[in-house]
């Protein structure tokens, strides 16, 4: 039997580090995996997907451990292939292991489930008037999340930490920072960030930490049954 669901990340398949989180909600048999840089190397990546000075960015990781910076824009161009194909193919459910927003993506008449349409509803409904605070991989994706959050009822406040590079030093600085900015909700808003992270952050701030890929892969385990 086809596997009715793909989930496609901007990195490579599969996300060894998100994989066993999606099972727990998700049965192995119904996952199929896509991801946009499948068989590339570090240079081809560099070479399709490198982002311009300015230019907007998404962050990922390959198998080898290597973390790459891409432009979003190439990116979002080369998921539409992607996408296309995966509908093509027969998918019903095509699950995008990005935080990340994306413009123009569209299906015929499979599901695409966007993490960036369907967690920032999701959390406002969850914390009312809290103050939020964001963790993101870099810097340089702030501007842009705040967009991604205009709809809370505060204004969040953010800060950065890599899921992927010094974790712990960097979780702990980014755990000062909320503190220090009033935030009484966190939300994890990378699908590189898992439970660890999650339960490190708690028991530094003792507030609920929320993971967006958990928030997304409990979406799409209701769908499937």
């Amino acid at each position: 039997m086809k596997p009715a669901l793909v989930t496609l990340t901007i990195g490579q398949s599969p996300r060894s580090d998100i994989l066993p989180l999606l099972l727990e909600h998700l049965p192995e048999e119904c996952i199929a995996h896509a991801g946009l840089l499948d068989g590339l190397t570090v240079e081809d990546v560099a070479q399709q997907f490198a982002p311009q000075p300015g230019e907007r960015v998404r962050v990922t990781r390959l198998q080898t451990g290597c973390v790459v910076c891409l432009s979003a824009d190439k990116v979002e161009r080369a998921l539409q292939c992607r996408i296309t194909e995966l509908e093509q193919q027969g998918f019903e459910i095509i699950l995008l292991l990005c935080s990340g927003q994306f413009a123009s993506l569209w299906t015929h008449q499979a599901l695409l489930l966007e993490p960036d349409r369907i967690i920032p509803p999701l959390v406002q409904s969850i914390v009312d008037s809290h103050q939020v605070g964001i963790v993101v991989p870099t810097r340089q994706q702030i501007d842009e999340q705040q967009v991604k959050w205009r709809h809370l009822s505060k204004a969040p406040c953010f800060a950065v930490a890599s899921p992927w590079q010094d974790e712990d030093a960097a979780l702990a600085a980014a755990a000062q920072s909320l503190r220090e900015q009033g935030a009484d909700v966190v939300v994890l808003d990378c699908f590189g960030y898992h439970q660890q992270h999650r339960d490190f952050l708690q028991k530094l701030l003792n507030i609920p930490v929320l993971l967006s890929n958990v928030l997304v892969a409990k979406l799409a385990a209701e769908l499937l049954v």
